[in-house]
């Protein structure tokens, strides 16, 4: 029987003067899917995707009127070989 996948929380983040900081999706613990960051008055600042927990994609930065400064575009990290090396 295949493990099951925990399902993805909406997960919210707070400047200290109680405004949004953040929204997203959190799995286990992780940053899964889309998520927006937004400045004290309210603008969004950057926006970008999370697979297990790593920015890829583009992730687009705005600027105070709410325009596209820039997008940049992450590569996904190499995952790690988890092969034995063979032996010799």
């Amino acid at each position: 029987m295949p493990a099951k996948r925990a399902k993805a929380k909406e997960h919210l983040l707070y400047h200290r003067d109680g405004s949004l900081w953040a929204k997203g999706q959190m799995t286990g613990g992780v940053a899964t899917g889309f998520w927006v960051w937004f400045r004290k008055d309210g603008s969004k600042m950057r926006s970008g995707s999370f697979e297990d927990g790593e920015q890829v994609g583009e992730w687009t930065t705005y600027d105070k009127a709410g325009k596209v400064f820039k997008v940049t575009t992450i590569k996904p990290k190499p995952k790690a070989n988890k092969a034995k090396p063979k032996a010799t």
